[in-house]
């Protein structure tokens, strides 16, 4: 294998970028979030707290409740994963959850589950899928852009075209030849005779 090749790219980069293009795809972290979220709901009921010789039971009267509330969690962060189209659906339902979660399984599994599910259910909403980028438009070697060719012969006639006179050199011209030529005004409001004020007398 010479320097100049290119090595192969491994099996583990393949999976780490095909992953990478399925998770955007995908309100990928809302789901996670959501899941992460349901299972200190439904732990923290049946779990027990030893402590030395002392055991602490944290379970309530409302266990089944608890466990209910982490399922569903669970299972809307998958659902968000494969069908994106119901993400408004159960991001409403997981912020719903979550704060059902506070009365009914200690604090929303300690606060920890609460959190999780409230924000991974605001993520799901907040999801759009992307746009593909448009198509720029071809540059020509001309650096015209493409333009039509009617366009490129249009510039071709303007160049061509004899330059036109600019007003603000006409008074210097009528200078340089002598007493401009005017047509003789008998209103007595034109300006060369000063009737109208703006030459000075004299």
């Amino acid at each position: 294998m010479s320097a100049e090749t290119p090595a192969a790219p491994s099996q583990f980069t393949r999976w780490r970028l095909q992953f990478r293009a399925w998770r955007g795809m995908r309100p990928f972290w809302a789901g996670l979030f959501m899941m992460i979220g349901g299972v200190p709901i439904m732990y923290f009921p049946y779990a027990h707290l030893t402590i030395g010789q002392l055991t602490i039971r944290m379970s309530t009267t409302a266990g089944a409740g608890s466990l209910i509330i982490g399922v569903l969690l669970v299972v809307l962060g998958v659902s968000v994963w494969f069908q994106q189209h119901i993400r408004t659906f159960a991001g409403v339902a997981a912020i719903l959850l979550a704060l059902v979660s506070l009365p009914v399984s200690n604090f929303g599994g300690f606060v920890v589950g609460f959190l999780f599910g409230l924000i991974g259910g605001a993520m799901a909403i907040a999801w759009v899928p992307g746009t593909p980028p448009e198509p720029q438009a071809e540059q020509t070697p001309d650096g015209l852009g493409g333009a039509p060719e009617s366009a490129v012969t249009d510039l071709t006639k303007a160049d061509d075209a004899p330059a036109r006179v600019e007003v603000a050199d006409a008074p210097a011209r009528f200078e340089a030849d002598g007493a401009p030529e005017e047509p003789n005004d008998m209103s007595e409001t034109s300006p060369a005779n000063g009737a109208n004020g703006r030459h000075s007398v004299g």
